[in-house]
């Protein structure tokens, strides 16, 4: 009896000892080139993770595994689907244990330029906010330590991270690292809307981006001048430029008291209460529900909150300068040439890019 349990606790040490081995695979990273816009500010790489192509694809691969998760049934990609430019379709997700959270999914939409990450800018780097989902009892529900033993047991993944990285084994670290990179390579700047800005800014466009430009409407182009206008839309404040976002928190109106203090949660500050991170515009029409708490279902909602629906407050944003009237008032010629614009931002080839679609 005694032999046969040590011949038990002998096989399943030879078999746990099989399964964190690796193959005898090399440490010769790839550096990763960027496509990025040539209408786009430089993205800046954290020194101490570099892009390589071996990292992307482990990234890649994590982004889309299951394991990650308590009941290995959910992954990064069920709250942030491809179909809905990387965000939840859903006005709140649903975590492995059935619990709804309280905050729509933002997109994941050019990433490598963001300084702050979730609505309430609690982590600071890339990096720090993959962490968090993994052990949120609401989400993932899941430990890192019981992920790492998971990711150990498999050749493949014992492979790959030794590619990427060069070490032995697997952390959280390094998959926090290699799913940062393939989330930096989620860019975002081949619509209509691109076409329109480099014009206007002066950069030069391919054959192919003067027969896009040739096709912007009448309607399109008011659109984008009410946008840009103090005495119409009034939106540039917060969304501008190549990213199509202003790297602030902002109270929009959308309450006069507060059930989520947003920003304010995070610092303690009563000023930052109901104050929430500006998201991108881009791929708008991907993105509902809006709002950090998907309480607008159509754009054309969004629209009418800011025409006629903003409530004011304390910490209103004062760069909302017609909060007084409730909104900027736009008649419906006017939204519909507003939402036209908006409309602009679609990037179809983003949301097909094959690159970030899950791997075979």
């Amino acid at each position: 009896m005694i032999f046969q349990r040590l011949s038990i606790v002998a096989l399943l040490s030879i078999a746990f000892l099989l399964s964190c081995k690796r193959d005898k695979v090399s440490f010769e990273p790839t550096p990763y080139t960027l496509k990025i816009p040539s209408h786009f500010p430089k993205m800046i790489i954290p020194d101490d993770n570099p892009m390589t192509v071996e990292g992307v694809e482990l990234g890649r691969k994590l982004f889309y595994e299951k394991l990650l998760s308590g009941d290995n049934t959910m992954s990064c990609a069920d709250c942030h689907s491809p179909q809905a430019a990387f965000s939840d379709p859903n006005q709140f997700s649903t975590g492995i244990d059935g619990i709804q959270g309280n905050r729509n999914s933002m997109a994941l939409i050019n990433l490598g330029w963001a300084t702050t990450f979730f609505w309430d800018g609690r982590a600071h780097t890339l990096e720090e906010q993959i962490l968090q989902p993994v052990e949120n009892v609401i989400e993932l529900h899941e430990t890192w330590k019981n992920v790492v033993s998971k990711l150990n047991g498999s050749v493949e993944y014992t492979n790959m991270f030794f590619k990427a990285f060069g070490e032995e084994g697997v952390d959280s670290t390094k998959a926090a690292k290699a799913i940062a990179q393939f989330l930096r390579t989620m860019i975002s700047g081949s619509s209509k809307y691109d076409v329109m800005y480099k014009y206007e800014n002066g950069f030069d466009l391919t054959d192919h981006e003067q027969t896009i430009y040739a096709s912007v409407t009448a309607q399109e182009w008011q659109g984008y001048s009410l946008f840009k206008s103090l005495d119409g839309a009034d939106c540039f404040h917060c969304h501008n430029g190549a990213l199509m976002q202003v790297m602030k928190f902002s109270n929009n109106g959308l309450d006069a008291t507060f059930a989520d203090l947003g920003r304010g949660g995070v610092t303690g500050n009563p000023d930052d209460n109901g104050k929430f991170k500006v998201p991108t515009l881009r791929n708008i029409a991907f993105t509902a529900p809006y709002m950090h708490d998907g309480r607008f279902s159509t754009i054309e909602q969004v629209v009418d909150h800011y025409s006629f629906g903003i409530q004011n407050s304390s910490t209103i944003d004062p760069l909302i300068e017609y909060a007084f009237q409730g909104g900027v008032q736009l008649d419906p010629t006017q939204r519909a040439q507003l939402i036209a614009f908006l409309n602009t931002m679609t990037d179809y080839d983003f949301i097909n890019n094959p690159d970030f679609q899950k791997p075979e």
